[in-house]
């Protein structure tokens, strides 16, 4: 298996160095490139088209958390390691489906758990193999899945939810999965109706009747017709109001 590309995004030199030397130091994993602030991360990342993306959370140009969005809007499949000396943005972390977060001092033991972890997962992600994607249109919507293929009218669907490997369609009929990332789903949904509205949810802007606050930089997203709910975040959400 080719190795796992990481950069690393630190202020502290210090701390660059004890990620830098783990990294080196574990199978499976090639440092592609380090940065000092948020802009130059998103730079690097461009550059470098990393797997695994460290990042402090309190950096100056861009925090932690602003340049993770960022990112992860430009490649999903980036895999976050937030590093921090304080715990308190932990739960807005998550809510961007960090792989870990890591506190300052770092437990080396804890570092090198978390990066066989993400190995084994990354690996597993590469060994999928996802299906050919059917031809666009906006006239149905054509979902492949282990049972067979499922022809869904595209009006019907509420909001589509990515959960591990899965993304589930809530419709006003009733729930679908599929093996096919958000992605390639919302490149086959008419733009003028579907959003992406956050890095796991594609959502029908028609159905939206309320968002509501939840956490710094993220909403709630009530939809007519059912009692789940959606997220989106705040520049998604600015999209819809404007």
């Amino acid at each position: 298996m080719a190795e796992l590309r990481v950069i690393i995004a630190e202020d502290d030199p210090g701390m660059r160095l004890v990620l830098r030397r783990l990294i080196e130091k574990e199978e499976g994993f090639v440092l592609a490139g380090e940065a000092e602030n948020g802009p130059d991360a998103v730079r690097l990342a461009r550059e470098v088209s990393p797997d695994v993306a460290f990042l402090d959370i309190e950096m100056p140009g861009a925090d932690g958390l602003t340049t993770a969005r960022t990112l992860c809007a430009e490649n999903e499949r980036l895999a976050i390691i937030f590093a921090t000396g304080h715990d308190e943005f932990m739960s807005e972390a998550f809510e961007l489906y960090a792989f870990d977060y890591l506190l300052k001092p770092f437990d080396l033991a804890r570092v090198r758990r978390t990066l066989g972890r993400l190995r084994s997962a990354l690996a597993e992600r590469r060994e999928e193999r996802p299906a050919a994607p059917p031809r666009v249109t906006h006239d149905r919507l054509t979902l492949r899945s282990r049972d067979g293929i499922t022809f869904v009218d595209p009006s019907t669907i509420l909001f589509i939810e990515r959960v591990d490997r899965e993304s589930i369609l809530t419709t006003t009929e009733g729930e679908l999965s599929t093996s096919e990332g958000l992605g390639d789903l919302a490149e086959r949904l008419d733009p003028g109706l579907f959003l992406r509205t956050h890095r796991s949810y594609i959502v029908n802007t028609r159905m939206i009747v309320r968002a509501v606050p939840y956490g710094r930089w993220t909403y709630t997203l009530y939809l007519k017709g059912t009692d789940k709910t959606a997220l989106a975040t705040s520049d998604k959400l600015a999209e819809i109001t404007e």
